[in-house]
C-alpha cells in the first residue's frame, strides 16, 4: 500500500513537470496597450529545454500555436499578425490564414470579457537560417489595436 502511494506521487510529479515543459515561455509586448489578457499559450514542436528558455523550433516542421485569452472589449473581427524580430529588425511572416475568426477556434463576434482559444499552424521552413528570433504574435481588432500581443523567444535549429 505504501509503495503504491509513493508510485502514484511520483507519477503525479512527473505529469506536473511534463505539463510545465509543454508550457512555453513568453512575455507580453511592452510597446502597446492591450485590450485583453493572455492566460496561457502552448506551441507544439517546441523544445523549451534550452538554457536560455527559448523555444527551439526545428526547420522543416510545422508548429501549432494555441493561445488562451480573455477579451477586454467587444470585437466583431480578429486578425492575426506575426513578426520575427531578428537583431532588432521586425520582419512580417505571412500566415496561411490571418483571419482569426475562421478555422481558429474563435467565434466572432467576441463579447467583452469572453474567454477564447485561438489555434493556428505555421510552417518553419527549411530555408530559414539557423538563428535566434523573437516571435511577436498579435491578435488585433478591426481598428488594428492589439487585443493580445506576446513575444516568444525562439531559436531556429
Amino acid at each position: 500500500m505504501w509503495f503504491d502511494l509513493v508510485k502514484l506521487s511520483v507519477l503525479v510529479l512527473i505529469s506536473c513537470l511534463c505539463l510545465q515543459i509543454e508550457a512555453t515561455y513568453f512575455y507580453n509586448c511592452e510597446d502597446t496597450e492591450l485590450l485583453g489578457t493572455v492566460s496561457s499559450i502552448k506551441v507544439t514542436n517546441c523544445d523549451s529545454n534550452d538554457e536560455d528558455s527559448k523555444c527551439i523550433l526545428k526547420r522543416g516542421t510545422n508548429i501549432t500555436f494555441e493561445l488562451n485569452f480573455k477579451t477586454g472589449v467587444q470585437s466583431d473581427t480578429l486578425k492575426s499578425v506575426v513578426h520575427g524580430i531578428i537583431f532588432g529588425e521586425s520582419k512580417r511572416f505571412d500566415l496561411p490564414n490571418s483571419d482569426g475568426c475562421v478555422d481558429s477556434g474563435v467565434v466572432c463576434p467576441m463579447a467583452k470579457d469572453s474567454v477564447n482559444t485561438y489555434v493556428s499552424s505555421l510552417p518553419v521552413k527549411k530555408i530559414y537560417p539557423k538563428l535566434s528570433v523573437d516571435v511577436k504574435w498579435e491578435l488585433q481588432n478591426k481598428d488594428g489595436k492589439d487585443i493580445v500581443c506576446i513575444i516568444i523567444p525562439a531559436k531556429l535549429a
